[in-house]
């Protein structure tokens, strides 16, 4: 079983408290030579609590390009009215003792990367997503040549620099799925970081995991098809038939029949076909032409 070590816990030189004694030499000062994250947050601030550590784990990811301060407006309301901070949380960041980006409220940690890339950006620096991005394109190239145990260890290896990141995760979890080892996959979901849970690449996973499942007690395709033709009308094999032919690598074939069975009983067996159809929808890649087929005959038998 492989290990994956997902704690985001921020080293010390890269994230600490400020008060408004050392708010100059922490933060306008420090930004002289490298980008300050500077985090407006309360105790009282429930959402803050979210953003925080979240924030940290990107911080932290950047390996040095940017550094985070921790400011209490409670105890620094003087600083609070100068920088007009009106809601929590609100995040700046300073570089030449200047603010150069920020935002309020809340965001997703894909967002919260996209901030800490412009952010090194700005001050000339290279973002460290960019390399972890290329990273995980050359993970999916092995994946998708059928070398999944590589491709399991290199995102393994990006979840090591971002614990957070998304994609890495998702792959990770396709990876152990194309091993065939599909209790591992289960349990890497289980226990994703809750930051990232519902990303859409944790959801395809999910998917993905649900129809390998289903692929383990697939009948076979020749009967299957025989006993649709023989009775068109039979739900359960047209049914059947749709998870045989995804286990085999014919999703588009399987779409064809759920969509031909939610044509003829919408309704059948609680609405089967078209859960299964989201399930395979959400499994593939939006852009796939299986889905953006699929899911505009659905819409037009939905909605005729």
């Amino acid at each position: 079983m492989m290990d994956l070590n997902l704690s985001a816990a921020a080293p010390t030189d890269l994230v600490m408290d400020t008060t408004e004694a050392t708010f100059m030499a922490d933060v306008i000062e420090a930004s002289q030579t490298t980008p300050i994250i500077v985090d407006f947050w309360a105790p009282w601030c429930g959402p803050c609590k979210t953003l925080g550590p979240q924030l940290e784990a990107a911080v932290t990811a950047a390996k040095g390009a940017v550094k985070m301060v921790k400011l209490n407006v409670d105890e620094a309301q003087s600083i609070a009215g100068q920088l007009q901070i009106q809601s929590l949380p609100t995040v700046y960041a300073f570089w030449k003792g200047q603010p150069v980006d920020g935002f309020q409220g809340a965001i997703p940690p894909s967002e919260i990367t996209d901030f800490i890339d412009r952010v090194i950006k700005a001050s000339g620096g290279e973002a460290p997503s960019d390399t972890l991005n290329d990273a995980v394109e050359a993970a999916e190239e092995m994946l998708g040549m059928g070398e999944a145990s590589d491709a399991a260890q290199t995102f393994a290896a990006i979840l090591g620099e971002d614990p957070l990141h998304a994609a890495a995760y998702g792959g990770v979890v396709r990876a152990h799925i194309a091993l065939g080892d599909l209790d591992q996959a289960e349990g890497l979901l289980n226990g994703a970081p809750i930051e990232i849970s519902k990303s859409p690449e944790l959801e395809a996973a999910h998917a993905q995991l649900e129809l390998a499942r289903q692929a383990a007690d697939a009948g076979p395709v020749a009967d299957l098809t025989a006993a649709v033709e023989a009775d068109e009308s039979n739900s359960q094999a047209r049914f059947d038939l749709a998870q045989a032919l995804y286990a085999n690598g014919d999703a588009e074939g399987a779409v064809d029949h759920l969509l031909e069975l939610f044509k003829r009983d919408r309704e059948w067996n609680e609405d089967a076909a078209k859960t299964q159809l989201f399930t395979i929808f959400d499994a593939l890649k939006p852009n796939d032409p299986v889905v953006l087929n699929g899911r505009r005959k659905l819409s037009s038998m939905i909605f005729a």
